[in-house]
Order: structure tokens, then C-alpha cells, then sequence
């Protein structure tokens, strides 16, 4: 089983994400709502991927990316985004993002598809 975490300031994205994804039976998922808290937590534990909003309260999915790579650079990550926030996307390829998924979701298949693609499943 893989572990990933997603992190997101909106609860309703978590828990359609946590739901969709458990059923793969291939993921343990654990999820955060508080960007400080999900930071403490990946320093404390082995993930293989994390899920991040790039715009949140606190701190933004970019500055996540940042200190995952100094965390543990191994960790996949891939950044999610309802805005068209090209900055943002920018610098966060030069972090060296595994990927992005466009909110609202569309199709959670291609979110699934997405996912699996970086951890090799």
C-alpha cells in the first residue's frame, strides 16, 4: 500500500477524495485541513505522495512544496489548483512538482490516473 496525504482547506474536496481514493484498495490516505499541522505531520511520517491545494489560508501549496523537498526529497507531490495561477505553477515546477490536477474535478478517474501515474501503481 502507498501513503498519501492531501491537504486542502476545503473539507468537501477532502472527503470526496478520501472516499474516491480508499476504494482503490491500493492507498492509505490520510488528509489535513491545516497546512501548519499536515507539515508537522509529513515530518513524522513516510509518505510516498502528497496532494496539496496551491491557494490556502496559512501557508500556500508552493511554500508545502518547498519544505517537502527539504523534508524529503523523494516525496511525489502534485498541486491542485481551481485558479489559473501561472505564478504559482511556474514556481512550482521549478520545485520540481510531480503534477496538477485542475479543480473542480471533472472526471476523478483522470484524478486517480493522475495519482497512480506518479507513484508507478
Amino acid at each position: 500500500m502507498k501513503k498519501i496525504l492531501i491537504i486542502d482547506d476545503k473539507l468537501d474536496i477532502i472527503d470526496v477524495l478520501e472516499r474516491f481514493l480508499l476504494r482503490s484498495g491500493k492507498l492509505e490516505v490520510t488528509t489535513h485541513s491545516n497546512p501548519k499541522a499536515a507539515l508537522a505531520d509529513i515530518k513524522n511520517n513516510n509518505y510516498d505522495l502528497i496532494l496539496t491545494d496551491i491557494m490556502m489560508p496559512t501557508l500556500s501549496g508552493v511554500e508545502i512544496l518547498e519544505s517537502i523537498k527539504n523534508i524529503s526529497p523523494s516525496i511525489k507531490v502534485i498541486m491542485m489548483t481551481a485558479y489559473n495561477t501561472q505564478h504559482k505553477k511556474d514556481k512550482s515546477s521549478e520545485l520540481n512538482c510531480d503534477g496538477y490536477i485542475e479543480k473542480p474535478f471533472t472526471n476523478l478517474k483522470s484524478v486517480e490516473n493522475v495519482i497512480f501515474s506518479a507513484l508507478n501503481i
